[in-house]
């Protein structure tokens, strides 16, 4: 015989529907906020169920449960007493409620009710797994900040630099071992110290919200490392957390993380976090049921006109964010990250699902952005659009509104293709493309944010990012080569534009590592010194591998953490990219505040390799692979010159004919060139009008 899992009781109460989740009843607001007894006002949005129950168990009692009597607009709620901070709990439809099974492990299948007995609150501030099961903990907020505040640095000063909490430092050194993959971890004092020398002024963490892996990578054995797969939008994800902040209890995790981002503004860093509002971990149709499904599917969920699943995600479901209720969860989440968190900015995966209106289609008015332009907390923070899905009409790079920020995927194909795709052609006897996309991509892509009314600063450049080859892969291999993840290398983008110049993968070839190391520095250096905002992938500034495989979301092993192991090649994409941001802090300093969004007084001029204005003829023609382009600002303390030779020979340049102050002819100094030449040439001096040698695929920055 089957004994019940829960005690029963019921009562009827003077509750309200809001704020959803657990909170002090309005009542006892004058109360301290942690009474005894544990009394709270629960509410929950669950549509799709006529009664709603609370299961819940105080630390160190049993299980009870109790009906949430009142409905307002969907919202189920009512009185619950002896749910103090610490308590598990979880929801369940009371028609479920006399025959629960007996509790298993969440990812096990039962011939019942299968293998999640509990709904988890939409709102939980924690989740942890308690009697086999995952369940909900009611959390306090108390925590020392000692002063500590978001640090609201301009987007001009911003150096994002993408990471993994967990490969992060799994593989560090320096690193104490219980540490390693941790949120403490990450803010050891090792790895704090690598990215303030580095440059960088932003950590954006890949998902650390609550989630778990996908039923076919548990039957393959592997996890969903990258996180993509939220099952909980207020909970920090507790395996991050050190083992003996696990052991202590969610507590211990929410404050472990919280150290983190403490100790990451203390260093001059701002955290931003990938977050996952597209979807959740429920998968589609047939998939498992962990909260959302069970309360109210047809309301979370966007459907047809027959109830089907519209997916534009590729993860079986699209929240709803026709659906207020779905827009309100998601803001309150935000609001609560930044609030309670003190995290600086978001960047929002496959954002277009979260901007489709009741007809499917994108709308850059849509009501979840209104409100967040309306809000003073959110339009207060970085705001980070992955402007596209894969639903129709998914690509809307350039139509966010103002106040946020693109991933630019027209940058990432334009760097890759002159420096990589096009060289290859090039090299095999073809012909490569002309400058004119690459230099927009310098210019920072005005053009396509010009419309929706947003400067330069709204294009987040990158090259690479979590999702793709790594920048020496990108080196480094013709094809990607995925097969670690179970798929028989379907799986993936097959359109890198990458090139291997000349051998597949690893290689002890001298001419070979050389040319990929020409092309590391190339892309990196294309990168830092364009306009609008700059976005390294962890581990591109150590040459790092990940032996090809170009969509590892589900390695999580030395295949995607960063290795620290010192190597030559290391070494010098390490010196070069910390030479490239002092470079660009250093330009960007001697500006007017207001660079380069005053297009009034800043300036952009461009010369061909003769030192004459380009052509329309020259900016068309596949075969013109220099250009050089003066770029400063009216009261600037100097102005910069990057020239840029896409061809396979050295070319002597004229440097362009401008005065400087008076009449005098403008001096020259070279700073920089990707070339091997750059410990022979930095420092050299030229007047405005000579010649120069610009090596073959090379990058030279002067300062005048």
């Amino acid at each position: 015989m089957v004994m019940p899992l829960f005690d029963t009781a019921s009562t009827m109460d003077a509750s309200s529907a809001v704020p959803l989740g657990v909170s002090v009843p309005r009542a006892d607001s004058g109360r301290p906020p942690q009474s005894p007894g544990g009394r709270v006002n629960v509410a929950c949005y669950a549509p799709g169920v006529a009664s709603l129950e609370i299961a819940y168990r105080a630390p160190g009692g049993k299980w009870r449960v109790q009906a949430l009597p009142n409905i307002t607009g969907g919202v189920h709620h009512g009185i619950v007493e002896g749910l103090p901070y610490g308590s598990r709990y979880g929801f369940r439809p009371t028609a479920a409620a006399q025959a629960l099974p007996p509790a298993v492990p969440a990812r096990e299948e039962a011939d019942d009710d299968g293998g999640q007995p509990l709904l988890l609150d939409p709102y939980g501030r924690a989740v942890d797994e308690c009697d086999g099961f995952l369940a909900n903990v009611r959390m306090a907020g108390d925590f020392d900040w000692a002063g500590d505040e978001r640090l609201r640095l301009k987007w001009r000063d911003t150096i994002i630099y993408e990471a993994h909490v967990r490969g992060q430092t799994m593989l560090h050194p320096d690193v104490p071992a219980e540490l390693r993959g941790t949120y403490a971890g990450f803010a050891h004092p090792a790895v704090v110290e690598h990215l303030k020398g580095l440059g960088v002024t932003a950590v954006q963490l890949l998902p650390v919200h609550f989630h778990i892996d996908e039923p076919h990578l548990q039957d393959l054995g592997l996890t969903n490392y990258w996180g993509y797969n939220t099952a909980a939008f207020f909970a920090p994800h507790p395996a991050y957390a050190t083992r003996a902040a696990q052991e202590s209890g969610p507590q211990a995790v929410q404050d472990e993380f919280k150290g983190m981002v403490k100790a990451l503004h203390a260093a001059g860093l701002e955290v931003i976090l990938d977050v996952v509002y597209n979807h959740t971990a429920e998968g589609g149709p047939d998939g498992q049921t962990v909260s959302f499904r069970g309360l109210g599917e047809a309301a979370y969920y966007r459907t047809d006109g027959h109830g089907k699943y519209v997916d534009t995600t590729g993860c079986g479901n699209s929240l709803n964010f026709a659906e207020p209720k779905v827009v309100q969860l998601v803001l309150d989440s935000l609001r609560y990250w930044v609030d309670e968190f003190h995290i600086d900015g978001f960047r929002f995966d496959l954002a277009v699902t979260l901007c489709r209106n009741g007809n499917n289609e994108f709308d850059p008015r849509h009501r979840f952005l209104i409100d967040i332009a309306a809000d003073p907390v959110l339009s207060d923070v970085k705001l980070i659009a992955e402007p596209w899905d894969i639903g129709y009409g998914g690509w809307q790079t350039g139509r966010f509104p103002p106040g946020w920020a693109d991933w630019n995927d027209h940058f990432r194909d334009s760097l890759r293709s002159f420096w990589l795709a096009d060289r290859l052609a090039i090299e095999n006897g073809g012909q490569g493309g002309s400058v004119s996309k690459l230099a927009d991509s310098l210019a920072g892509s005005a053009a396509l944010f010009q419309a929706s009314g947003r400067s330069r600063l709204a294009s987040i450049n990158y090259v690479t990012a979590h999702d793709g080859f790594t920048l020496n892969d990108l080196v480094s291999f013709d094809r990607k080569h995925n097969e670690a993840n179970g798929e028989q290398n379907r799986d993936g983008h097959g359109d890198n534009r990458s090139y291997n110049h000349g051998v597949e993968g690893p290689t002890e070839d001298g001419g070979i590592l050389a040319r990929r190391a020409q092309s590391r520095r190339n892309l990196m250096a294309s990168l830092l010194i364009s306009l609008g905002v700059p976005m390294i992938t962890a581990g591109d500034e150590l040459a790092r591998t990940q032996q090809g495989n170009n969509n590892a979301y589900c390695q999580d092993n030395p295949i995607t953490w960063v290795d620290w192991t010192r190597t030559p090649e290391s070494h010098e994409m390490l010196r070069s990219t910390k030479r490239y941001i002092r470079l660009r802090k250093e330009f960007l300093a001697a500006q007017p505040h207001d660079f380069p969004v005053r297009d009034e007084q800043s300036y952009l001029y461009w010369f061909d390799q003769n030192g004459e204005p380009m052509s329309l003829e020259r900016w068309n023609d596949p075969r013109n692979r220099v250009v050089q382009l003066l770029l400063g600002s009216d009261n600037g303390a100097l102005a910069g010159l990057i020239v840029v030779n896409g061809s396979a020979s050295d070319v002597q340049i004229t440097l362009p004919r401008v005065t400087g102050p008076g009449t005098a002819p403008r001096t020259f100094e070279l700073r920089l060139t990707t070339s091997p030449l750059h410990e022979l040439r930095q420092g050299g001096v030229a007047v405005s009008g000579e010649t120069d040698l610009a090596e073959a695929n090379s990058i030279s920055i002067y300062r005048t």
